[in-house]
């Protein structure tokens, strides 16, 4: 039997997605802890901010917030930033065919920051309307952190994500927000 091809980075399209990063008003940005579908082991897990899909006609900035609120439960946030750029990661080839469904060979995303302006009781990461909870856990981490936190191969968005956006990343004032 002759050897199938592997799969090629150029053979799958990239997911239109968008991403959030969700300050707090001391400045802290909301990560919430998942384990891939792909992880070998079982025992890991990758801090991550909400991001997801993009609809078919659906604007950007309308479903960044209907990520936010399927993912996290927030309704009480306000868009503060968006990211002038489209940004994009490939998939290691381990994960080709795994990661993403199998249908993508990394993801485009368009990010946004947003001021969380409720209490945290409102954060809901339990699963809603059928599907399946995104998160298991969820903390409030300093901004430089985040980019440590995830899969290597999403690092330089995470960098240049909370870079472009430190600026946001600042504590409000006695009766802001």
């Amino acid at each position: 039997m002759p050897d199938l091809p592997s799969l090629s980075h150029h053979a799958l399209p990239f997911r239109t997605c968008v991403g959030i990063m969700l300050l707090n008003r001391e400045g802290l940005v909301w990560v919430g802890r998942r384990r891939p579908k792909w992880a070998g082991d079982h025992q890991a897990y990758i801090w991550q901010m909400p991001q997801g899909g993009i609809e078919k006609f659906e604007a950007p900035r309308l479903a960044a917030l209907r990520e936010l609120r399927e993912e996290t439960g927030v309704t009480n946030a306000e868009v503060i930033g968006e990211h002038p750029e489209w940004l994009t990661y490939e998939l290691p080839d381990s994960l080709l065919g795994i990661a993403l469904k199998g249908r993508y060979r990394g993801q485009r995303q368009k990010w946004f920051a947003m001021r969380f302006l409720g209490e945290d009781s409102e954060i809901d990461i339990l699963p809603k309307e059928g599907t399946k909870a995104e998160f298991d856990t969820w903390r409030w981490a300093p901004l430089d952190s985040v980019p440590k936190l995830i899969v290597p191969f999403k690092r330089e968005i995470y960098e240049r994500v909370t870079g472009d956006f430190a600026h946001l990343a600042r504590p409000l004032a006695e009766g802001q927000g």
